[in-house]
């Protein structure tokens, strides 16, 4: 654990008397904005489906901030270290954490869907199997999605929007600077500059998150319609109730045990994100704010940019459990149930499949799709039986693999010595609110370097 001094960004001021924060009636706006979309999706369905783009539109933009955001913050924090050790660590303990995270998420989707048995009773009509060949025509390989990581060219990962080439821009330019020593400093100062430029930006955006919520919202509701919700209510609720008993009981014990940090007070904290991705249906919503949330809790940054962004596409629990358990659904339901065996053969499978699935709305359904296209391949035209109720299953997907991300956070920053406990402990008891106009704390790449002193040398 890391035993840093307070210091002057650890205090981060509230906002400046006189200039009052008006964020909270912007989440409030939020959740009538949900609760007006549910209404119309109810009422009028034909015209809520068409209100779809206003959703699209609004992730759009919040998807156009992630690259800007991943690269100033990975730059920012391993140019500023002269360990290339230490992130090399930060990485490879990530990795580990992710990998045993995800089995154990896809061991615990596989015992409660064999015993719901969800798929029991339902029946698969031509045009449910044709949805499902559908999707699996949009999921690609392990191969596809490695090569994938490498970008057309140094600054196309920055436009194209993918987070995993930005992750591997942003690490080479960092040790590119932290190899050039204080003649990188300038180009330091300069990216410093812009992360505040991008956050000002994302703060801007975020006004207009009740127009998107309430297109995405009405959109669902209205294309789900009430029957399907009724009959699918099984796997839906089993699914919601195992991602619960995963994030409380599981990753909550975890993060008490290794940490002595209450998983309630870190969700809480959490609270707004939670709320943008329940209304959007898409984690990526709110990775930009994760990234800035966590650094103001007192992960240094070096962790925060290495384990958060890597975690969208690899820490990927709330997906892993959807995978198993819709898996067992589908077999249940086609009347061909899977053995143990194959359960444990589909489990290994899923393994490797869920990494190629980001955390943007409907890739579990893609990945699902493709895993039993490649694995079992007369169960492919099942997977239109759960196409009209993936909506609503993708949301606490979203919400399962952000909170697991999170955690990973504050664990790993605590195993590697990048976690001011002091900051944390302030933020989370409510003592160093976190500012919701500029997302940053007032601090200097230098003296971040000089809080974190055994990461230098």
């Amino acid at each position: 654990m890391s035993s840093q001094p307070p210091t002057t960004p650890s205090a981060a001021p509230a906002p400046p008397q006189g200039k009052r924060d008006r964020s909270h009636l912007l989440y409030v706006a939020v959740i009538v904005a949900v609760l007006l979309g549910i209404a119309v999706g109810f009422v009028a369905p034909e015209f809520a489906a068409g209100l779809k783009p206003l959703g699209d539109a609004f992730v759009a933009l919040i998807k156009m901030m992630i690259s800007p955001v991943i690269f100033c913050t990975i730059v920012l924090g391993v140019g500023s270290v002269r360990s290339a050790a230490h992130v090399g660590r930060v990485g490879g303990l990530a990795l580990g954490y992710f990998l045993a995270m995800s089995t154990v998420a896809l061991a615990i989707g596989l015992v409660v869907g064999n015993l719901l048995h969800p798929g029991s009773g339902l029946q698969l009509s031509d045009e449910l199997a044709k949805a499902g060949a559908e999707e699996a025509s949009g999921a690609g390989s392990t191969t596809d999605f490695l090569l994938g990581i490498i970008p057309t060219s140094l600054f196309s990962a920055l436009t194209e929007g993918e987070v995993l080439q930005t992750l591997l821009v942003a690490l080479l330019v960092g040790f590119a600077l932290q190899a050039m020593g204080d003649a990188g400093r300038p180009v330091i100062r300069g990216i410093e500059h812009l992360q505040r430029v991008v956050f000002r930006v994302l703060a801007m955006i975020m006004w207009a998150a009740p127009v998107g919520a309430f297109g995405a919202m009405a959109a669902v509701v209205g294309e789900t319609g009430l029957d399907a919700l009724k009959s699918l209510a099984v796997i839906m609720l089993g699914f919601y109730a195992t991602c619960l008993v995963f994030v409380f009981l599981g990753l909550g014990t975890l993060l008490k045990v290794a940490t002595g940090v209450n998983i309630f007070s870190l969700l809480r904290y959490l609270g707004r994100e939670f709320l943008l991705i329940l209304s959007t249906s898409s984690s990526e919503s709110a990775l930009p704010r994760l990234i800035a949330k966590m650094e103001h809790a007192g992960v240094e940054r070096t962790t925060v940019g290495v384990v958060v962004p890597t975690g969208y596409s690899f820490n990927l629990d709330g997906t892993a459990i959807y995978l198993t358990m819709a898996s067992i659904f589908i077999a249940e339901a086609l009347g061909d149930p899977l053995s143990i065996g194959e359960q444990i053969s589909l489990l290994v499978f899923m393994i490797v499949a869920s990494k190629g699935a980001a955390g943007v709305t409907g890739a579990g359904l893609a990945t699902l799709a493709g895993g039993l296209s490649s694995h079992r391949p007369e169960l492919l035209d099942g997977v239109g039986l759960i196409v009209g109720i993936d909506r609503f299953m993708s949301e606490a997907r979203a919400l399962t693999n952000f909170a697991g991300n999170a955690v990973a956070t504050v664990l790993i920053g605590t195993w590697t010595g990048g976690l001011n406990r002091e900051q944390l402990d302030a933020v989370l008891a409510g003592e160093r609110p976190f500012d919701e106009t500029t997302m940053l704390d007032d601090e200097p790449v230098e003296e971040a370097t000089e809080r974190h002193p055994e990461q230098v040398g």
